[in-house]
């Protein structure tokens, strides 16, 4: 029988700001206890990345399993409010996409959250596979009135605008509960279903389930600059987490759990009040704290519990890897750069080499790990890490092993002929920069 597959994605989550990622404790307690129990009871990976360490770059990979440089919305950095109505800037509708390749395969397809890949009419979840969509088309939104920086109001059942009094992360929880429930019965007679429920959390502005004052208050600006705190920030997921604690609740009381294949993720790495330790950098930075985020794999049935494995990786595998779990196939026009970890999910031990590749508008950076080490441009400057030994890039030995720095960037240089250029249009969107706070 076909599994259920459920793809959790936060927004902006750092890779030390879960409980089972060496997270600390807040003020109230334990920060995430439901995804530290998915990851006890499953696999934890440690060196996994995102495809971009902006958002909608990683969803145009994590719905095509290709590197978004093949598509021209997956250049921007990310895709903004100003985008609304542009023709060009969004996933086409003709694209491939893994909910459409699932639901050929026999799924029922629900997104339930951030789309932010494109606004009706030319685009939407509708128009790329998934058969529901509950959530918001931008970026970002307020998380009580639900409207975006423009003000639009953006919060969506299908294409129809809908308007709903509650807290966003609370509504997308209850709603993937809801749907979890209304087609428990059809799972168990054999009608799988694939679930993406992609939280804004804990994405700015810095609201939690109490704030509902501050929504007047960062209307005209949601990057919310003069506000939130580390508190405040750990209270936003640790909402996530009981939403995902309940919607594991509904999977096991329907008796579903052992065949539903969960994996939880962040688009990118942490953002201004998120922990990354050990690494350095964070959202737009190809250095580890800007790509390397928690990938956590539950499927009992499959996967051995407590497991814990270096594999390297990045989004489009594990999106190839719940296609292939599936028993979906790849469109042959659109052959996938994504590698199913299915193996690894059987037997964490059973790693294999994985070059990952990394390339930016912001700042021109360029990445490449491989092995043990990587290669990192930044402006200007070139780098070469032993990532194993030295996960915080402070160590540069780029002067010391001339020759492995060579092959390196000449390996990145390959790879980057393989996809299309930046064009010159493509829009670097900054929030805020060192006049607003200091550097990391």
């Amino acid at each position: 029988m076909k599994p259920n597959l459920i793809y959790i994605v936060a927004d902006d989550l750092g890779y030390a700001d879960l409980g089972c990622y060496g997270g600390r404790d807040a003020q109230f307690g334990a920060v995430s206890p439901h995804i530290d129990a998915l990851a006890a009871g499953g696999l934890r990976l440690t060196e996994g990345y995102s495809n971009s360490p902006v958002c909608s770059p990683t969803r145009f990979a994590l719905m095509t399993m290709r590197y978004q440089y093949r598509l021209r919305g997956g250049m921007e950095e990310p895709i903004n409010s100003r985008s609304k109505g542009n023709p060009r800037l969004g996933l086409p509708p003709e694209i491939p996409t893994l909910p459409s390749l699932l639901r050929e395969a026999g799924y029922a397809t629900a997104l339930v959250g951030k789309w932010h890949l494109g606004y009706p009419p030319n685009f939407g979840p509708l128009r790329s596979g998934y058969d529901e969509f509950y959530g918001i088309m931008a970026g970002g939104v307020d998380y009580f009135s639900h409207c975006s920086g423009k003000g639009d109001h953006d919060l969506y059942v299908g294409e129809a605008e809908h308007h709903e009094v509650g807290y966003l992360t609370d509504l997308l929880s209850q709603r993937a509960v809801d749907y979890v429930q209304r087609r428990a019965a059809a799972a168990r007679q054999g009608q799988p279903f694939f679930l993406s429920l992609h939280y804004t959390a804990p994405h700015w502005p810095w609201e939690t389930r109490d704030d509902a004052h501050l929504a007047e208050q960062v209307k005209d600006n949601l990057f919310h600059l003069h506000g939130g705190n580390v508190e405040t920030y750990r209270r936003m997921i640790h909402h996530m987490d009981e939403g995902i604690g309940a919607l594991v609740a509904a999977l096991r009381a329907q008796g579903l759990l052992e065949d539903t294949l969960i994996v939880f993720t962040s688009d990118n790495g942490g953002e201004r009040f998120s922990d990354n330790w050990p690494l350095v950098g964070g959202k737009m930075d190809l250095t580890e704290g800007g790509i390397r985020v928690p990938w956590i794999a539950h499927w009992p049935r499959l996967i051995p519990a407590g497991s814990a494995s270096s594999q390297h990786c990045m989004t489009m595998d594990w999106s190839a890897t719940l296609l292939d779990a599936g028993g979906g196939q790849p469109a042959p026009d659109y052959p996938i750069d994504g590698v199913s970890l299915l193996p690894v999910l059987r037997n964490p031990s059973a790693t294999f080499e994985r070059p990952l590749y990394w390339r930016m508008n912001h700042r021109h950076q360029r990445a490449l790990r491989q092995g043990d080490w990587k290669y990192l441009k930044v402006d200007e400057h070139e780098y070469l890490f032993n990532i194993v030994q030295d996960a915080r890039e402070r160590a540069n030995v780029a002067a010391r092993d001339p020759g492995r720095l060579a092959r390196m960037r000449a390996d990145w240089q390959q790879w980057d002929a393989t996809v299309p250029a930046i064009p010159e249009d493509a829009t670097v969107s900054l929030g805020y920069s060192v006049k607003d706070m200091p550097q990391r």
